[in-house]
């Protein structure tokens, strides 16, 4: 059973970048180091906005040729809204875009983001296309998408709720999303709790080190000094 964190952990996780979380991660050795991310394919598209960390609940889509039944937009699912508030507050939306290539056209745009920001999520992670990039920005929702189209073609849900893949990145439902700049990772529930203290403590550890490589007082000798410190392995 996956384990939720309480509103402060989780505005903790907020406070650091995806790359002070990564490294907070590697320290507990639960997964390989070369796992658990999206790679570069799935990119953020609004380098502005703060991290976002938040639980998955995740469907997939078509966008190139229309659905076997109905008119071939998105807005006659709207059973998987129920899914989404199924997943605990605050959410993401994992979605994956199944067609080869991905991303002809886009499922979420600025209708979309409003309907997904009413139903307590923060943002969006896809391998497709997102539009309406300007009118999204503005609203506070995340995007982070392999690109930008002008039309949403056929996009459509044909299922929800199960393990979708992502840049590489295999999202279950429920699963913790953390994302920035950078980009998007999950975080494994079983040291979820204790990841913000580790990155506090990172973050801590690499201002010191930078710190010394900007002082008057560097010097080779002292640097391998800080780097051999146990506390900075």
């Amino acid at each position: 059973m996956k384990t939720e964190l309480t509103p402060a952990q989780l505005g903790r996780l907020s406070d650091f970048s995806t790359c002070i979380v990564a490294s907070a991660i590697e320290t507990f050795r639960v997964r390989l180091p070369n796992t658990g991310f999206a790679d570069s394919s799935v990119r953020c598209i609004f380098d502005e906005h703060p991290p976002i960390a938040g639980y998955a609940a995740t469907a997939r889509i078509c966008t190139s040729n229309p659905p076997m039944e109905g008119r071939g937009y998105s807005y006659e699912r709207t059973d998987w809204w129920n899914h989404i508030l199924s997943i605990p507050s605050p959410r993401v939306v994992v979605i994956e875009d199944v067609d080869e290539p991905a991303g002809l056209g886009a499922f979420v745009g600025e209708v979309n983001a409003s309907i997904l920001l009413a139903l307590g999520c923060g943002g969006l992670v896809t391998n497709g296309d997102v539009r309406d990039v300007d009118e999204v920005r503005s609203s506070g929702f995340q995007l982070f998408a392999g690109n930008v189209s002008v039309s949403h073609a056929y996009a459509h849900i044909f299922d929800f709720g199960g393990p979708v893949k992502v840049g590489g990145l295999i999202v279950r439902p429920g699963d913790l999303i953390h994302g920035d700049r950078n980009g998007v990772q999950t975080i494994p529930s079983e040291i979820a709790s204790q990841v913000p203290g580790m990155a506090g403590k990172i973050m801590r550890r690499r201002q010191r080190l930078i710190g010394l490589c900007r002082s008057e007082n560097f010097s080779i000798d002292a640097l391998r000094e800080a780097i051999e410190e146990p506390e900075l392995q």
